[in-house]
């Protein structure tokens, strides 16, 4: 991967990451005010809450936000509001950036791209070296435990073995724990993470040192960490601080999930009917002979604050139980938590859909595109097994025969198929015959824009914007644009410099466009046809449009050449290979011999001076947010007493 790519990458994934961390440190921050309220009730309700935070950081909201846009309403409400919406993105995306243009813009300064270059990779280093630095501490501790378990002996009998048992049935533990006997100095700590049997590590010689009150209040300990899966929620938190190293948070975080932990199980302990002192005596004798657990996912009874510990454990206070107020409080926190981002990717989709029929209305009103007076959709009957899929436009208007919806979209917004994404099977296997019947066009020898590629007295552009708004209109099509990394052919400059003759910019008038030395031909009529592209005198932009097109993948303009240029591009057709304004439904790629391609290819270097490289980059794509399957329709638009309707 070049350092152009990864340049590309990060900047794509950038925003996408700052939005997570945004988002996860509020709701740390929401979790946070909530134990505030819980303070004085039972360790394990906070406890749960930071281990929300923790497990936040794996799930971004993007996924349930996603979620929810697939079960937007078909038909969005009329009273959706947009503000609201681009409020709460503005508060909840702050780090979210315009998507990349289809055409790259043009090539920065030297300067620029080599710092573009080398931060990405440097940020990207930094975060593997934090990664694999946590990673090798947490398995180094895993295996000095692993090591010690396998050196340790099995556990029979004995007043260990007789206590433990006890207490497994007061607490309701079906499966018995196993206990093992350490030679070395490790606190006695429960190994597993509950999912495979757990095993409890019990000190060599400690035993003695023991009353059996003491005994039974350490091994009660150990069991509440069993039953409430400590180690398990140790570990995700674990994985969190490895992917997330950098955020001072998580490590807050962990500091909290230990105190709460520990300070739960303390209050279990006592609920079974250990004496305060004889449970805190039990603790230091602990302390005394052992040394901590160099694992968070081995639960031991030394954890946390000793001192603090010591001082909850010996008052007399009691810790309430939640109140109806505050159970009501939690589980309204909980639903929100998964309500908001479902709602609002509900939301997203109805926007969506909305702005995007009024953007295709509004933009063809202003571009002004020819409103269409007619159009007849039908399910398409194949005449033969070999039958062509094609599409024809002209003044008079559009039509398709047998072409499928992914063909008229991507012919209507000018990208190739693997640019649309998101939408269901039957929008590439159904084919449809269309016919589209123009309003009055303009005169043909009415000035068209220079950008415009005329098609009789419109604009390719400006039909496609009238096709746009057909398919918001008669298929419900709503969609949104994304970024995403796809195979591309970068068009670039070749080793021997372009062989494209630049032509100088004037103005259009009716007469044609004149410049500082006299009048010049009409430019930006471009002659396509099989095995052809001939222009007087446009941008790069038609050409990169073509060659996606017969090429049959998408291609980047990275030649940096900004100016309007006349060329003829001919090479030698393939059997497959068609031209404007009749389009195949295949890609011509996919039909048309590898020697055309590569006759398509040697003629752009030897004729223009260009080559196309084969690369990943991320590409703007079409996301389908909706789309409604259409049978036989007829629908009037501008002038319904000159609807034609098909021949029977």
């Amino acid at each position: 991967m070049t350092p152009t790519h990864l340049s590309e990458i990060s900047r794509a994934l950038a925003p996408g990451l700052g939005n997570h961390l945004w988002q996860s440190t509020l709701f740390a921050a929401a979790a946070g005010l909530l134990t505030l309220t819980l303070r004085k009730n039972h360790a394990r309700a906070r406890y749960g809450l930071w281990l929300a935070a923790s497990v936040k950081f794996l799930i971004p909201f993007s996924l349930l936000v996603n979620i929810g846009s697939r079960l937007a309403l078909s038909h969005p409400s009329a009273a959706t509001n947009p503000g609201l919406y681009f409020a709460v993105e503005e508060v909840s995306q702050p780090f979210t950036q315009p998507a990349l243009s289809l055409v790259s813009p043009a090539a920065p300064s030297a300067a620029a791209l080599s710092l573009l270059h080398l931060l990405p990779a440097l940020a990207i280093a930094a975060w593997l070296c934090g990664f694999a630095a946590v990673v090798f501490l947490w398995f180094a501790r895993w295996r000095r435990i692993s090591l010690v378990l396998r050196q340790a002996t099995p556990l029979r009998e004995g007043r260990e073995v007789e206590a433990l048992r006890r207490l497994e049935r007061t607490a309701g533990l079906r499966r018995p724990m196993e206990i093992v006997l350490s030679r070395t100095s490790l606190e006695p700590g429960v190994f597993g993470i509950g999912i495979a049997r757990p095993v409890l590590i019990w000190p060599e010689g400690i035993s003695q040192h023991l009353e059996p009150a003491h005994l039974e209040a350490i091994l009660a300990h150990e069991l509440w960490h069993v039953r409430r899966r400590d180690n398990l929620a140790a570990a995700l938190h674990m994985l969190v601080e490895a992917i997330f190293w950098f955020h001072p948070l998580v490590w807050w975080l962990g500091a909290r999930l230990v105190d709460e932990r520990e300070r739960a199980c303390d209050e279990q302990v006592l609920a079974l009917g250990s004496e305060r002192r004889v449970y805190a005596e039990s603790i230091l004798k602990v302390c005394e002979f052992c040394v901590g657990s160099p694992l968070p996912c081995v639960s031991g009874v030394t954890g946390s604050d000793l001192k603090k510990r010591m001082a909850n454990i010996m008052t007399e206070r009691i810790s309430r139980k939640l109140d109806f107020g505050r159970k009501l409080l939690l589980s309204t926190a909980g639903l929100l938590a998964l309500a908001l981002p479902l709602s609002f990717g509900v939301l997203n989709a109805s926007v969506a859909g909305a702005m995007g029929r009024a953007q295709a209305q509004s933009a063809t009103a202003d571009a002004g595109a020819p409103a269409y007076k007619s159009a007849t959709i039908q399910p398409h009957q194949p005449e033969s097994a070999d039958e062509r899929s094609k599409m024809m436009f002209g003044p008079q208007g559009f039509s398709a025969h047998g072409a499928t919806l992914q063909t008229v979209m991507g012919f209507a917004y000018g990208v190739q198929k693997d640019m649309i994404a998101g939408a269901p099977d039957w929008v590439s296997s159904e084919k449809y015959d269309i016919d589209v019947r123009l309003a009055d066009a303009a005169p043909s020898d009415s000035p068209t824009p220079m950008s415009a590629k005329p098609v009789g007295g419109i604009g390719i552009e400006q039909l496609r914007l009238t096709l746009q708004g057909l398919l918001a209109d008669r298929f419900k099509l709503a969609l949104h644009r994304e970024t995403r990394n796809l195979d591309v052919y970068e068009l670039v400059v070749a080793e021997n410099g372009s062989k494209l003759k630049e032509v100088k910019q004037g103005y259009m008038n009716p007469n044609g466009i004149n410049g500082p030395e006299g009048p010049l031909p009409p430019m930006g009529n471009m002659r396509m046809g099989p095995g052809e592209l001939v222009d007087n005198g446009t941008t790069l932009a038609p050409l990169v449009e073509q060659l996606s097109f017969r090429l049959g993948r998408t291609v980047l303009d990275k030649t940096g050449l900004t100016g309007n240029y006349e060329f003829s591009l001919r090479w030698t057709p393939g059997e497959g290979e068609v031209g404007m304004p009749k389009l195949m439904e295949d890609n011509p790629a996919d039909s048309a011999s590898s020697s055309s391609r590569t006759s398509l290819l040697t003629a752009l270097q030897d004729q223009l001076g260009l080559k196309v490289e084969s690369q990943k980059a991320p590409v703007q794509v079409l996301v389908v947010d909706h789309v409604e399957q259409q049978g036989h329709v007829e629908q009037d638009h501008v002038e319904q007493d000159h609807v034609e309707k098909p021949a029977e």
